[in-house]
């Protein structure tokens, strides 16, 4: 990597992923805000309740990746467990909390909600990253492909009981993908998913507490149940046209789309900004994306690779899953935009994984000498 020491002798950050998430993260707060000004004058009496909660949570997330950027990122191998096991208590925890909308899918203590669903799918990546990097012939064989499933299987329990299927999707998918890309034969995924999948699809259509997914099913391929966020969705697409309605000035989000500013804010970006827009957003996270796939290309080590993938996919998975929600291509099942959504937990996370990204970046600098990676000698044969 090109990355040269700084005066005081740390290597230097990448610039272009920096810049990169700062734009997102600045652009993601004009629309959120844009979007939710009048949900929030009607729910909460203050047009501004939505964006100032989520620019606290943005300016800290900042500092976090900033500090995160300048820890090496092997200190996670000794932490890795720690995270997943950390993670999977406070999952655990939410089963005991008060109900919001009818799921438990948040710790709350007196003001203050943190949902671990979030942590939880950058602790399956660091944990898998952690695994593989020190011992890649675990995914060799079966029995061991077997010990990652169900170390993914404990999460998706707890978070299908919460319920949250829209996680218990991603988490699956993140997890799934980093093991791809560590070397898992894709065979060994057949019986897990010819289990789970059917077992999965049965709660979701014979149980009463997922009978909400099965009526945004339903939604999508015609049914009247749950289609007012959708049409109304697609109306805010549709009415911005080329250019947009200016920013600002969206029709839809004056209370016809529901919580515009949490899953469905895309659809608020194509009506205000446009076409042109929403194409220019789109390619922020394309070039977002293919700037982690460089860093990880040129990580200096396994573990470096497998982080950095893993987040990388995580947000580019989310957020091509948000669009196709918003524009009716698939049911809709409450997964935000990276950015741009509603959410202290969410950004904050976010960040702090980005924060992991600038890490392995500044770390696998080819002038820093310093040894990064524990790894066993069967990884180096």
């Amino acid at each position: 990597m090109a990355n040269k020491l700084g005066k005081n002798g740390v290597p230097k950050t990448d610039r272009a992923m920096l810049i990169l998430t700062l734009v997102l993260v600045v652009v993601g707060l004009l629309m959120m805000f844009s979007a939710s000004y009048a949900n929030a004058l009607y729910y909460k009496n203050d047009a501004f309740y939505y964006i100032k909660k989520q620019a606290r949570f943005a300016l800290v997330g900042v500092i976090m990746m900033i500090i995160i950027s300048y820890i090496p990122y092997t200190i996670l191998h000794k932490f890795a467990g720690l995270i997943y096991i950390g993670s999977l208590g406070m999952l655990v925890v939410t089963l005991t909390m008060p109900a919001i909308n009818d799921a438990k899918r948040w710790i709350i203590l007196g003001g203050f909600t943190f949902q671990p669903s979030e942590a939880m799918k950058v602790a399956i990546i660091i944990l898998f990253a952690h695994l593989i990097s020190i011992r890649p012939s675990s995914l060799k064989t079966f029995k061991g492909f077997l010990v990652y499933m169900m170390l993914l299987a404990l999460p998706v329990a707890v978070m299908v009981l919460q319920p949250h299927i829209s996680g218990t999707i991603q988490l699956v998918l993140f997890g799934t993908v980093v093991l791809l890309i560590g070397g898992a034969n894709i065979m060994h995924f057949v019986i897990p998913a010819s289990v789970l999948g059917p077992t999965l699809g049965m709660l979701i259509w014979k149980v009463q507490a997922f009978d909400y997914a099965k009526r945004r099913i339903l939604a999508l391929v015609g049914g009247e149940a749950d289609r007012w966020q959708i049409e109304q969705g697609m109306l805010a697409i549709g009415s911005g046209g080329f250019f947009g309605l200016g920013l600002g000035n969206s029709r839809q989000k004056q209370l016809y789309v529901p919580e515009p500013q949490n899953d469905f804010v895309f659809s608020i970006i194509c009506e205000e900004i446009g076409f042109m827009g929403a194409f220019l957003i789109i390619g922020l996270f394309v070039a977002f994306f293919l700037r982690g796939i460089h860093i990880a290309m040129n990580a200096k080590d396994r573990f470096g690779m497998l982080l950095v993938a893993g987040v990388t996919s995580q947000i580019a998975i989310q957020t091509i899953l948000n669009i196709a929600v918003v524009t009716g291509s698939i049911p809709n099942t409450g997964i935000s935009l990276p950015f741009f959504s509603q959410g202290g937990t969410s950004i904050l996370i976010l960040l702090c994984s980005v924060g992991v990204i600038l890490s392995v970046a500044r770390y696998s600098n080819k002038d820093n000498d310093e040894e990064l990676l524990p790894e066993e000698s069967e990884a180096n044969e």
